[in-house]
């Protein structure tokens, strides 16, 4: 009996440890959160952007699309394209080009460039990755076909593993997701970022109905999310301009912060930094962290040959 009660108190003080282990790490990723969110606040046009390193990416990367960066490992999804997509003179079936052909990976990559593992991710048509977001534990993303208005798969990989999970499946395309798992919420935006998706997901994984609601915003598509906690969302992304002739066309790069609650762009910056390619920094993959000092920012603009681009920023 005394042996029978020991061992349900010892079982007790694990589950209260573990409860308190879990508070904590829930308050320090609430209080990480925060202090980045009021950083961001703070940048502008005028914020200066310091080259704070350079990692060349040792293997192809096909045309990668979003990053998360877990320790010293970045973890990469990217699309390699076999055949591209055709459009169609006059829309077919709802759809303004062909499916194309190609396989869907999430890489994981060496703070020295090299290929530490991969996985392959989708189905049949359903092959473009999107944008990522890693929650703490695992990483978020949507393979979807390379057109809009198509269908997407919502994938949750366990990084430890690669070991990856369907969630569940969408009739749009899903360009970039973004996870908060204190509220269970689940973000996405779809090509472009022109539609936002909501679902809540229950103890049993689950999604309800989504929630549905057109982006207001139009100054830059969202390639990249991620969830900030507190009812925000960091999106990055870009937008070609097409001056009247001759000048020619050009690329902006730009970061916005949205409010969840009305999805509704609560903050706006210009990104104005582009790689030796001509490419806009803010081409796809991005990851952001807080500093001492600021904020450090990681860019993986370029197709193939690639090179994940480090920048600093100071705030008073």
């Amino acid at each position: 009996m005394n042996t029978d009660l020991r061992r349900r108190g010892a079982a007790l003080r694990r589950g209260v440890l573990a409860l308190l282990a879990a508070s904590v790490m829930a308050s320090a990723a609430a209080s990480e959160s925060v202090s980045l969110t009021e950083r961001l606040l703070r940048i502008d046009r005028a914020t200066s952007w310091k080259p704070a390193g350079e990692i060349r990416v040792g293997f192809a990367t096909g045309h990668p699309q979003g990053m998360v960066r877990i320790g010293q490992d970045f973890f990469v999804s990217s699309v390699q394209i076999e055949r591209p997509t055709v459009r169609y003179p006059e829309p077919r079936g709802g759809f303004d080009r062909d499916v194309g052909a190609g396989a869907g990976r999430l890489f994981k990559v060496g703070p020295d460039g090299t290929r530490l593992g991969e996985i392959r991710l989708g189905e049949g048509d359903s092959y473009h990755p999107g944008g990522l977001d890693y929650d703490g534990e695992f990483i978020w993303l949507a393979v979807a076909e390379y057109r809009p208005d198509s269908r997407a798969i919502v994938y949750r990989v366990d990084p430890r593993t690669m070991t990856a999970t369907e969630v569940l499946r969408v009739a749009d395309h899903i360009g970039a997701v973004a996870y908060d798992r204190r509220t269970r919420t689940l973000q996405g935006v779809s090509w472009g970022g022109r539609r936002f998706y909501q679902w809540r997901l229950g103890a049993d994984g689950r999604a309800a109905a989504p929630v549905v609601t057109a982006n207001r915003a139009h100054y830059v598509d969202y390639q990249d999310c991620r969830s900030l906690g507190s009812s925000r969302m960091l999106c990055s992304g870009l937008a070609d301009y097409r001056p009247s002739p001759p000048a020619r066309p050009f690329s902006l790069g730009g970061w916005e912060l949205i409010d969840l609650r009305d999805h509704r762009a609560i903050w706006q910056a210009p990104v104005l930094l582009w790689a030796p390619s001509g490419r806009p920094m803010t081409q796809n993959p991005f990851d952001v962290v807080a500093t001492p000092n600021g904020l450090r920012a990681y860019f993986m603009p370029d197709d193939d040959v690639s090179s994940i681009y480090i920048y600093d920023i100071d705030l008073p």
